[in-house]
């Protein structure tokens, strides 16, 4: 087992390096100089002033001396400072909005896992059913609708037709802290930012118990006369939920991605909002900072769930 873990965890560094040189390189080569994003369009500046500052940022080494210098600064943790928050730390800057993205993001996994299986599980005792039908086509939908798109449906149903709960933010505004207003500005976006994944739990949970219900030891516990809710409990669901392990774990890269469409959306103070403006605002220190790290736990969660699932099933250390 330490010799997997070992194994994938020296996968998971050479991955986060592939990272850093993959952030470095799309930024330093998109259109346009890296430099315009510091200058004040407002106030011009002599030939002597840009070369100055291009010199003082570094802009005028090589890519590759330019990419060492920026991943040894990194690995210190100094990303530099944010070019349009007036030269506020970049790290303290996005470790700060990393709590709310963290909690809307798991929130959602949370109410996805629980829906999903549940939902396989009764899709797959009433296989072919209309309960089943019913399900299945919900799921169909569900994966197949953008994320932006279920989220401006469902901020405009329940929160500007409904007003069952509030438009955007994670508090009320000038409102002392509370859990049920926070739990109230969540339940929303965590529900729509869940629908995708739950549809999606679903199905492979379904796919999954079908093909257990299925095997020569399930026949034999009906046969010893354990009754059904026994046999799907005991014997079926534990086997059943491998793979749906896996799933969830790998689904985090792409709830970070559906959490960025929420969070604008709904203007949640989390890293995807930081994100998106600073992609606006071309702030690249943030930028560069806010993507590697959410590689990094991308990364992390992975490996957790590859030694999770090796844990529950001792075959996957061997393979």
């Amino acid at each position: 087992m330490l010799h997997y873990i070992l194994r994938r965890s020296a996968v998971g560094l050479l991955m986060l390096l592939a990272l850093t040189v993959l952030i470095f390189g799309m930024l330093r080569l998109a259109p346009g100089d890296p430099i315009d994003a510091y200058i004040n369009p407002s106030v011009p500046m002599s030939a002597s002033d840009l070369g100055a500052l291009r010199v003082r940022l570094g802009l005028d080494q090589p890519l590759p001396v330019q990419y060492f210098a920026w991943l040894g600064a990194a690995v210190t943790g100094d990303f530099g400072y944010s070019i349009q928050r007036g030269g506020e730390p970049v790290l303290p800057l996005v470790l700060g909005r990393i709590g709310p993205t963290i909690l809307l993001m798991f929130s959602g996994l949370l109410i996805a896992t629980v829906a999903g299986i549940a939902a396989g599980i009764i899709s797959a005792v009433r296989r072919n059913q209309p309960t089943d039908v019913g399900l299945s086509v919900l799921a169909f939908v569900g994966i197949s609708s953008p994320a932006f798109l279920t989220a401006l449906l469902g901020l405009y149903i329940f929160a500007v037709m409904l007003r069952w709960a509030p438009a955007g933010g994670m508090l009320t505004p000038g409102a002392p802290f509370s859990l049920t207003d926070l739990l109230a500005h969540l339940i929303l976006p965590a529900s729509l930012l869940a629908i995708g994944h739950g549809a999606l739990i679903m199905r492979y949970m379904r796919s999954s118990l079908l093909e257990v219900l299925s095997q020569d030891y399930v026949r034999t516990a009906r046969a010893k006369g354990v009754t059904e809710f026994w046999v799907i409990v005991k014997h079926a669901v534990r086997n059943a939920l491998l793979p749906v392990i896996t799933l969830i774990g790998s689904t985090i890269g792409i709830a970070i991605g559906g959490a960025i469409f929420i969070e604008s959306i709904f203007d949640w103070p989390g890293m995807g909002l930081l994100m998106v403006n600073a992609v606006l605002r071309r702030d690249y220190p943030v930028i560069m900072c806010a993507t590697l790290l959410t590689g990094a736990c991308v990364i992390i969660v992975n490996l957790l769930t590859d030694i999770a699932y090796a844990a529950v099933d001792p075959r996957i250390k061997v393979a």
